[in-house]
């Protein structure tokens, strides 16, 4: 069901030292470094994922949580973006490739009603 999430951090640097350390002692560890992003996991896959939330529009009270939910196919993937536009959601990508994550990675991101980003995404070649 998830295929990874995401937070923000207000002091990026501490919480890199601080799930770098904690991560490291339950297996896990950076595979991913993008821009204000760092993503952990194994074997090449991050799934756990934090973020400078003053490098974005992520200030205030409710700074947004980002959550990928797995989808079968690319079918999937468009008909979750089109029901959540349909339902009034914000888009923020329709579907697309997204080769800078890894060939194959093929997803949409929509605003919930809360403002959190939320994705559905397959990893087809």
């Amino acid at each position: 069901m998830i295929d990874h999430f995401g937070i923000n951090c207000t002091d990026y640097a501490s919480s890199q030292e601080f799930y770098d350390a904690i991560l490291a002692v339950l297996g896990y560890t950076r595979q991913m470094d993008v821009g204000p992003a760092t993503g952990y996991g194994t074997e090449g896959k991050p799934t756990f994922w934090i973020a400078d939330a003053a490098a974005g529009d992520a200030s205030g009270a409710n700074r947004e949580v980002h959550i990928a939910f797995s989808a079968a196919d690319r079918a999937q993937v468009q008909e979750f973006y089109d029901t959540a536009l349909r339902l009034g959601a914000e888009s923020l990508h329709a579907p697309r490739l997204w080769p800078e994550y890894h060939p194959g990675y093929f997803g949409a991101f929509v605003r919930d009603p809360d403002g959190n980003n939320v994705e559905a995404v397959c990893h087809q070649a």
